[in-house]
């Protein structure tokens, strides 16, 4: 038989277990993963069709404000006024856009220009550091070769690239296009950088340390839509004429 001390007990843990599910809430199995900087804001694990799903490049700092969207009607297509600011109606890059978002409902295209500013800027200052661990995890696998090898060229020669990243002044996406179950978008980069490169004795043998320049670039990034993994990865890039 209970004594009155065990039945006491277990009516304490009775009312305990009862606050803490009360405050505490259930698990739905549709709670928010744990933050991982290195997806979209939400890791790489979180279940396709979450309303999270919009990669974010991992970044520091907050990119400039972009004008908040116009929400399409609920109909099977989105409308043009989705992409106000970012395309023109009927434009190509508004109708690569809308072929995003048919097989992708919850892609944002603010939060993409979002990330890809973050993306670039790490890309660079990574590159010119030869930090290729990050570089491996923001790059497709053909174009981290390339970095790689460039970065193993200076090295071998003894040279020292030092960059500072200024900002970026436009971030403009010129082509958006689904080709199978890819999608790809190119974004047309404006920035400025100080950037020299300095040899084994520490002269400067390119660029020059106390003056801004401008830089043009125009990349493309890539992402399987559907896939679990929301991360975008640079596919191909070249300088803007």
């Amino acid at each position: 038989m209970f004594d009155i001390y065990t039945i006491i007990f277990l009516a304490l843990a009775v009312f305990i277990f009862i606050r803490l599910r009360s405050v505490l809430g259930q698990r739905t199995g549709r709670e928010r993963p744990p933050y991982d900087p290195y997806s979209r804001r939400d890791p790489a694990k979180a279940p396709v069709g979450a309303s999270d799903k919009v990669v974010n490049f991992p970044g520091t700092g907050e990119a400039p404000a972009i004008p908040e969207p116009v929400e399409p009607a609920d109909t099977d297509e989105p409308r043009p006024a989705r992409w106000s600011g970012i395309a023109e109606e009927g434009s190509p890059v508004a109708s690569g856009l809308n072929a995003i978002v048919v097989q992708e409902r919850d892609f944002d295209v603010r939060h993409f220009l979002t990330g890809a500013r973050s993306a670039y800027e790490m890309i660079v200052v990574a590159f010119a550091n030869g930090d290729r661990a990050m570089l491996k995890d923001l790059l497709a696998r053909e174009v981290f070769e390339g970095f790689s090898a460039a970065i193993a060229e200076r090295e071998q020669r003894g040279d020292r690239m030092e960059t500072h990243f200024v900002g970026i002044d436009k971030a403009d996406i010129v082509e958006a296009q689904v080709k199978g179950r890819s999608a790809q978008i190119t974004v047309r980069f404006v920035s400025q950088l100080i950037s020299v490169t300095r040899d084994r004795a520490g002269d400067i043998i390119d660029g020059d340390a106390d003056q801004v320049v401008d830089v043009n670039d125009v990349w493309t990034f890539s992402r399987d839509l559907g896939a679990r993994d929301p991360n975008w990865k640079l596919v191909a890039t070249e300088a803007a004429s």
